[in-house]
């Protein structure tokens, strides 16, 4: 029995017990060594219907859109049409944030690398037409900038729409015509949808959203993000399978689609990441990268409405794997399924998480005191009367639509301006971190991924 036979009768074996040991609903596997693959799904696609998962079941990937967005944009490089630092607008003449000078400066490299320093959690709705996405991008004239660009992270939904709307521009078609023309129809995937009309010519999965912490999720109220946001993840939907062949492109070199030079570039660190929770040390163009002990590991997450997905790469053993949950706690089933394969393929372990100190030291909040604003949440870091830290998120727009729950989440120190939650959130422990400083001891923003601005100071709990 060869390997990849051993960990597909492991998954058959284990993957209904770690779903329901974690409130998932239904998932789907795929692992690929070379050129043999393997897959297999298990649970549900709704607790509505109670529709079986099956290894053929499509679910939305989310945030991993964007590496196929990447790829179309090293296609154009490729060709010539794209300089990676040339400015944004020297293919949309019209594009426009709040800052001019920023307008008119930030390229083409820094939206792939999440480095163009504008607010990015914008989630617009401009309807469903070849046009969504845009009238997106030409609604993002009163975006606020963050931090000047080039000069830190924070992932950014909207700088992906625009490079959606770039190739939009220069191919002369919609984004998701030239996503299946020039990716999905050449790697021959069967089992790939952008969209809920697609969708549903397959076994498709629904979302699910928590209730509680100790209760079932339950369906979420719409399949998708709003149609403008294709390119950042809000429509593409696929089986396992697929989404490996996909990562087998960047895994032989790039074949007919991509030269081995565009896969390399594709994967060289561009910008450090503060720590931050299963996002690697560095970002691509395109890719996370996670420099580990045993090894270097790609790849990407995806989180939509109640769905989540977990690419890993390991180049030097020509390993992938794919896993996707419609719901529930994703991170112990990760941890379990992702440790198992990359130790049997890779010789390589998932590293423990860190967790809070048993004794919490605590510590003057005075410099991390306050609220932190962007477009999808205000957070308030506030101090109790026994020296206790909490962070209140308060969110905003479609979260807020969405009812994204808000109670406060104590925060406890775990080095420096690092902090990780208190309880854990879907198995994790998540991290924050405090940068900068504003003159006067108080940190100039929040990082959790994503950088928030301190906008207003605040006192005690």
């Amino acid at each position: 029995m060869s390997r990849l036979d051993e960990i597909q009768k492991w998954l058959i074996d284990r993957l209904p017990g770690l779903l329901a040991e974690n409130r998932i609903p239904g998932a789907a596997v795929a692992v690929a060594a070379g050129t043999e693959v393997i897959d297999y799904g298990a649970g549900v696609l709704s607790l509505a219907t109670g529709v079986e998962a099956t290894a053929d079941s499509v679910f939305q990937v989310g945030s991993i859109t964007k590496l196929w967005t990447a790829t179309l944009v090293m296609q154009l490089v490729e060709e010539g049409a794209v300089e990676l630092d040339a400015p944004v607008r020297r293919y949309l003449p019209g594009f426009r944030v709040a800052d001019e000078a920023v307008s008119a400066a930030v390229t083409v490299r820094q939206l792939l690398t999440h480095t163009s320093g504008f607010a990015g959690d914008i989630f617009t709705d401009t309807g469903r037409g070849d046009d969504a996405v845009e009238k997106y991008v030409d609604s993002l004239g009163d975006v606020e900038q963050v931090f000047a660009p080039g000069t830190m992270f924070s992932y950014n939904n909207a700088g992906y729409t625009v490079l959606g709307r770039i190739i939009e521009v220069l191919r002369g078609r919609p984004f998701a015509v030239v996503l299946r023309e020039r990716l999905i129809e050449p790697l021959g995937l069967t089992h790939t949808a952008i969209g809920a009309e697609q969708a549903i010519m397959y076994r498709a999965a629904v979302g699910h959203l928590p209730t509680g912490p100790d209760e079932a999720p339950e369906p979420a109220p719409v399949w998708n993000l709003p149609a403008s946001h294709v390119p950042a993840g809000s429509l593409l939907a696929m089986r396992p399978r697929d989404l490996i062949g996909f990562a087998r492109l960047h895994l032989t070199g790039g074949g007919e689609l991509l030269s081995a030079a565009s896969v390399a570039a594709m994967q060289q660190p561009q910008v450090e990441l503060p720590p931050l929770s299963l996002s690697g040390d560095a970002w691509g163009l395109g890719w996370e990268i996670d420099h580990r002990p045993d090894g270097t590991v790609i790849g990407h997450t995806g989180g939509t409405l109640g769905q989540s997905s977990i690419l890993h790469i390991v180049p030097a053993a020509d390993v992938a794997v794919v896993l996707v949950v419609n719901g529930g706690d994703v991170t112990p089933a990760y941890r379990e399924i992702f440790g198992r394969v990359l130790g049997e393929l890779a010789g390589m372990r998932i590293p423990e998480p860190e967790r809070p100190p048993a004794a919490p030291e605590r510590v003057d909040g005075e410099r991390y005191l306050g609220v932190y604003s962007s477009p999808a949440a205000d957070t308030t870091i506030s101090q109790d009367g026994d020296g206790r830290i909490w962070l209140t998120a308060e969110p905003k727009g479609l979260f807020a639509e969405l009812g994204t729950p808000s109670s406060p989440i104590e925060i406890v120190r775990l080095r420096g301006d690092e902090f990780l939650h208190a309880e854990a959130q879907q198995g994790e422990h998540r991290r924050v971190s405090f940068l900068g400083d504003d003159g006067q001891g108080h940190a100039q923003f929040l990082h959790g991924g994503r950088v928030s601005r301190r906008v207003a100071p605040t006192t005690g709990g």
